[in-house]
Parts: C-alpha cells; structure tokens; sequence
C-alpha cells in the first residue's frame, strides 16, 4: 500500500481536493475537485463534463500533476497543532480513463487517474511535514 492507515483515513474522509495540472505555455493550472481514493492507493477525479475540461486536457498534453485534500486541524485536545492547516498532498502521474463508476451522480464518465509518486502529508500523525518517494520507498 502507498498510503499510511491515518493518510487513508484521512483521504476517505474528505471529499473535496485541488488538482494542479500544467497548462500549455508550462504555468500551473489549479481546480478544487472531487475525488475517490480507491483501493489501491489512486486516486479518481471526476466532474461534469470532465473531457472538455482545461484539466483533462492538459493531463493529456503533461501527465505530471499535484493533488492534495486538506482542511484545520481540530481546535480539541489532543489533536496536533490545533487551528493549523494539515493535509496529504500526492505528486504523480495522472492517466485519463473511462469507468463505468462516476465519482457522483450529474458526474462524467470519465475520471483522471492519479498514481502517486511522492507523497506528502502535513501535522496528521505528527507536528510538521513528513514525505515518501513512493517509487524507490525512501523517506525523506
């Protein structure tokens, strides 16, 4: 598995996330979407009409992406840094598919398909920031 148990737990219980995609002239291109996190560690991203979308089109073009979920930690005791921004952000590459599962009803069939290759989480297990390169499996 690519993700810890707490960043699965935690993916699967967010249902909104940015995708940052590269655009044609090489600038950043980002879009709040929603996603699934699915049994082997990608991640979906779907949307209405998704093939017609600036982001499909530039993971056509440029398969590297960025997509992280993130909300504040708990104001409660116990939680780690409370008030402070946490979140698990993947660096990847993203392949465009059809499924025959949307991500939620109004939603095309068309998903695009992250496959991490760094992973980053910040203040879920512990205070700060911890990463992954998933394909040689150093921490970092």
């Amino acid at each position: 598995m690519i993700f810890t148990d707490r960043e699965r737990d935690y993916l699967a219980g967010q249902g909104l996330g940015r995708l940052a995609t590269i655009g044609p002239d090489g600038t950043p291109h980002v879009r709040p979407v929603g996603f699934r996190l699915n049994e082997d560690d990608t991640i979906d991203i779907g949307g209405p009409n998704l093939r017609s979308s600036q982001k499909y089109r530039n993971v056509r073009t440029d398969p590297k992406v960025s997509f992280i979920a993130d909300d504040l930690t708990p104001d409660e005791p116990g939680a780690i840094r409370p008030g402070w921004g946490r979140g698990v952000e993947i660096r990847g590459l993203a392949e465009l598919l059809e499924t025959d599962r949307p991500l939620a009803p109004g939603f095309s069939d068309e998903v695009i398909r992250v496959h991490a290759r760094r992973v980053l989480s910040l203040n879920l297990d512990a205070p700060g920031s911890q990463a992954r390169d998933i394909e040689r499996g150093a921490d970092s």
